[in-house]
């Protein structure tokens, strides 16, 4: 005889039910995932705080002479002439440099960040400055008043003021102008003959600055030839801009690496000098960036992305267990095992703060596997199912974890992965007499 409940107890009332429920373990799952990138605003918000009071990333570039010229233009309908002071920039024929940087961490609450103080020393030669490519007269050139330019940003930072070696004779920088379009400064040396300073073709230099800073560090090629080699204890270097390092690169992971440039004009898209108005350069430096490689909300995010995946398999496991076995599992009992598999979320993240995502991915899975596995056997009567369960679980979990830390191959990875877990579900739901499931209705 038929009753009226029949229906809500057949299989086809606990598959909707169960996907409901899978539908609706959503919503909580959704939350951690607002709870992630909060955490992780916060974390790049604790590290702007860091850096801006120790030092942003740094950007430097010079020596350059300027020399001021003048230019007489012709009033339109009258035979007068207005004159006007231009600048002509000669950059260095060769230019050397040796930068040391020492990276260290600072931490605040949870939050870390890297920071670096270095020390750079340049060097180099300049040629003798020729206004004949653009048929300036001699007289119109001010040789008296020229001056040397450094190009930088994060001046707050710089230790121990600046100041240059031209030939035999020191000047000090000082603060000309500041751009806050691009954030790059301009230091600028008094005004001097140049004519003085050359008393052959070429004329040296060299300087050295100390600098504090974050995120990045990164040089202009100005140089004819421009020569840079970088020494630093941080192990895991990213390189950047417009020019990679050369073939002798050595990394370590436990010392740091050492990297050099040899960069040449014709390398750069952009010239030796300039008259009129000065280029801005910098889309085409090259350095490193400091940064951690790792970001642990990063992978705390892409295990999340998974959590329909991984309650959608164990909602299906339990399901086909109750089917085989004919072990009554209550919606209620698949409630608290979805709860119990959003908790690991919650959980992998809170302990990531506090811990490696290794160790915090361990330590949840671990968690939720023991607490799951201990409460089917309650519900299903068998320690064998639940053994089945809990070694199932781990490796869901496993192949997760496996997918987060690959990148070129994750999706190929997940393909596969995703192929042999429909296998291995066809294969023990082959038993399953479905016509001997009778809706009564």
């Amino acid at each position: 005889m038929k009753t009226e409940n029949s229906f809500l107890q057949s299989t086809t009332a606990r598959l909707i039910l169960i996907g409901v429920l899978t539908i609706v373990l959503l919503i909580p799952l959704t939350f951690v995932q607002d709870l992630i990138t909060e955490r992780s605003f916060r974390k790049q918000e604790v590290i702007s705080e860091i850096t801006a009071k120790w030092g942003d990333s740094v950007l430097l570039y010079g020596p350059i002479i300027k020399i001021p010229y003048t230019v007489h233009y012709p009033v339109k309908n009258t035979t007068e002439t207005v004159s006007e002071t231009e600048y002509a920039y000669f950059f260095p024929e060769q230019l050397n440099g040796h930068i040391d940087v020492n990276t260290t961490a600072k931490k605040r609450n949870n939050y870390e960040a890297v920071v670096f103080s270095s020390s750079m020393k340049f060097d180099g030669t300049f040629t003798k400055p020729d206004f004949s490519s653009k048929d300036i007269a001699t007289e119109n050139i001010q040789w008296d008043k020229a001056t040397l330019l450094i190009r930088a940003n994060n001046l707050k930072s710089i230790k121990d003021g600046m100041k240059i070696k031209l030939g035999d004779k020191t000047m000090s920088f000082e603060t000309a102008t500041s751009d806050p379009a691009t954030s790059v400064s301009t230091l600028e040396t008094p005004n001097f003959a140049i004519s003085e300073y050359f008393t052959d073709e070429k004329l040296n230099f060299n300087f050295n600055v100390a600098y504090d800073g974050s995120q990045e560090l990164k040089i202009v090629p100005i140089g004819k030839t421009t020569s840079v080699s970088m020494k630093s204890n941080w192990t895991s270097p990213k390189f950047t801009g417009y020019f990679l390092p050369g073939g002798n690169l050595k990394k370590s992971d436990d010392t740091g690496f050492e990297a050099s440039w040899k960069i040449l004009d014709f390398n750069r898209p952009f010239a030796q000098n300039y008259f009129g108005d000065f280029p801005e350069l910098k889309n085409y430096s090259f350095g490193v960036d400091f940064i951690i490689p790792v970001d642990e909300y990063q992978k705390n995010e892409r295990a999340s992305k998974y959590g329909f995946l991984v309650i959608g398999l164990t909602f299906l496991i339990f399901f086909v267990i109750q089917s085989i076995s004919k072990i009554s599992i209550h919606i209620f009992n698949y409630t608290m095992i979805g709860l119990a598999l959003v908790m690991f979320y919650t959980l992998l993240i809170s302990i990531t703060e506090h811990s490696s995502f290794l160790k915090a991915y361990l330590i949840a899975g671990i968690s939720v596997v023991l607490m799951i596995s201990l409460y089917s056997v309650s519900i299903l009567k068998s320690k064998k199912f639940a053994a089945f369960i809990g070694l199932s679980l781990t490796g869901l979990y496993s192949f997760i974890f496996v997918i987060i830390q690959l990148e070129n191959y994750a999706l190929l990875a997940g393909s596969i992965g995703l192929f042999v877990i429909l296998g291995l579900v066809m294969y023990f739901s082959r038993k399953i007499d479905w016509n001997a499931i009778k809706e009564e209705v």
